[in-house]
């Protein structure tokens, strides 16, 4: 198995474990404040992590430059507005509609990166892509069955809009983040992915910690509260993007964040295991497509 993938499998776990422990701290913190702890309790991890590196190879920080600022910055504030829109999008009635939307990031991913990388995706991996997001498709539509709402007729409403934007500025941060890495002028595969991953979280950290003190007072002593779970968010988080930035520097990113569909389904075994909520047939279903849609980009590439 190409190292790219299980890099990429280990970062949707991973994800997914960051997920269930940030949902928990939707009932002390804000949208906002939720979303930070990421980034902030992150940092420590990711510099301990890159000094660790440096330490190990016996080799200096690659040196960065202005495109390599540019594309880490512009990333960094597109993944911070994906993530706000995601968070506003769970707050509308179509959680299920927006989640779906939002997961056409590998479509856009791939879309991005012919307009910004100039990276084509040849046709057998763009049937693959395709046939893992009918999986997430059918994953969305699962919960929605019984209502008047649908996903194509969903599509107008404001969750749905929402979900589908943040997809697009994942896909942006997604791209973003592998040029990037890709800018820096020495350094391997790991190094090159450490240094975006440490730039770009110490950036979104300074950025938010602004903005959290500018526009919700308290929220930070309200953060600091809470940091026996945001120290293991900012772990597994951390942990994550170290195992998307590592895949992203060594492929095309939209074979990376397709694979990373996989996260789905690591949702909802989670879900079926601790909160005893049955699988349903139709999610079958999109289970079996977005596996066949992953060994298909696996052999296909």
């Amino acid at each position: 198995m190409e190292l790219w993938i299980s890099l990429a499998v280990a970062a949707a776990f991973l994800q997914n474990l960051r997920s269930t422990l940030q949902k928990s701290l939707k009932d002390h913190l804000s949208d906002t404040g939720a979303a930070y702890v990421r980034f902030a309790f992150g940092v420590p991890v990711v510099l301990l992590y890159l000094a660790a590196l440096l330490f190990w190879q016996r080799t200096s920080l690659p040196e960065p430059n202005a495109a390599f600022a540019a594309w880490a910055a512009t990333g960094g504030v597109a993944q911070i507005v994906g993530t706000v829109l995601l968070l506003q999008a769970f707050s509308s009635r179509s959680f299920a509609v927006s989640t779906a939307y939002s997961k056409t990031e590998p479509l856009q991913v791939g879309l991005f990166g012919i307009v910004l990388l100039g990276e084509f995706v040849p046709l057998g991996a763009a049937l693959a892509i395709g046939i893992s997001l009918v999986g997430v498709l059918l994953l969305g539509a699962a919960r929605t069955q019984s209502s008047s709402e649908g996903l194509l007729a969903g599509l107008r409403g404001r969750g749905a809009m929402r979900g589908l934007f943040s997809g697009s500025a994942f896909a942006v941060a997604a791209v973003c983040y592998r040029a990037a890495s890709l800018a820096l002028p020495s350094g391997g595969v790991a190094l090159r992915a450490a240094t975006t991953l440490a730039g770009v979280i110490c950036f979104q950290a300074l950025l938010m910690t602004v903005v959290l003190y500018w526009r919700e007072p308290g929220e930070l002593r309200r953060v600091a509260g809470q940091w026996r779970t945001a120290v293991g968010v900012g772990l597994s988080g951390a942990l994550a993007s170290m195992g998307w930035f590592s895949a992203m520097t060594l492929t095309n990113a939209a074979y990376v964040r397709a694979v990373g569909q996989v996260e789905l389904i690591f949702a909802l075994i989670s879900s079926a295991w601790f909160f005893r909520e049955p699988i349903l047939r139709l999610e079958w279903l999109g289970i079996a497509a977005i596996l066949a849609g992953v060994l298909m980009l696996a052999l296909s590439v």
